[in-house]
């Protein structure tokens, strides 16, 4: 039996780690009218197909389908170049980005299942500045719940995953994170549903706020709630 991880409260890191959909931008509405679109096309049962496309790369989720006569490659090509023309909608989440210029730049990197110009409409339309690091779909051979892309963050920030705190918001990227061996806090901002997880969670970045030590270490901690009449 596995045991329960410590909270992310109570540890320090070197580097933070964040998924981009879901994690630190609300794009739902985007990607779920673009594929629901594509979807419609092949056939599919679009309500049944949508739940599974979130979280990994474009190109593997057209090839778990094992669609006949279809290119993963050139179809998540194609649905990439739609999404890109399609932002409208896309919202930061909650105070992310506060939280994130908090940061100093060189603790913490995106890691994206997008691909580059993809991820760089989308921040664009949030607001969210562009990372000074990054891994997106171009970067891993293997997409998540592969912890490829998270064991490159870490390496391009200089420090090792294990000494890392990933945001996540779906179970491929939870998969990623931990199989890197990072903790791990989940994002619950656009779950429709109760998510369980014995991870940290966190509805939204407000009422958060990361601690730099001495040392350089990023921590979070809970700001007070203010009381009425305050």
């Amino acid at each position: 039996m596995s045991a329960i991880p410590a909270s992310a409260f109570d540890r320090r890191y070197a580097a933070f780690l964040f998924d981009m959909d879901g994690t630190i931008i609300n794009s739902i509405a985007s990607a779920e009218r673009v594929w629901g679109d594509w979807a419609r096309r092949m056939g599919l049962d679009v309500e049944a197909f949508l739940p599974t496309m979130h979280g990994a790369r474009g190109v593997d989720t057209i090839g778990n389908l094992n669609l006949p006569g279809i290119d993963p490659v050139a179809e998540a090509h194609k649905i990439g170049l739609a999404e890109i023309a399609d932002v409208e909608g896309v919202v930061p989440i909650a105070g992310a980005i506060d939280f994130l210029s908090s940061l100093p730049p060189d603790r913490w990197a995106i890691v994206t299942s997008s691909p580059i110009e993809l991820a760089r409409a989308r921040l664009a339309a949030a607001g969210v500045p562009m990372p000074r690091f990054i891994v997106t779909a171009e970067d891993v051979k293997v997409g998540k719940p592969n912890p490829q892309c998270y064991i490159l963050g870490a390496e391009r920030l200089g420090v090792r995953p294990s000494d890392c705190l990933v945001f996540e918001d779906v179970p491929a990227g939870i998969k990623a994170g931990e199989a890197a061996g990072a903790d791990v806090a989940v994002i619950t901002a656009t779950h429709s549903h109760p998510v369980k997880t014995t991870h940290t969670t966190l509805s939204n970045y407000l009422g958060v706020s990361a601690h730099i030590g001495t040392d350089g270490r990023l921590s979070l901690a809970r700001e007070p709630v203010a009381q009425a009449g305050e």
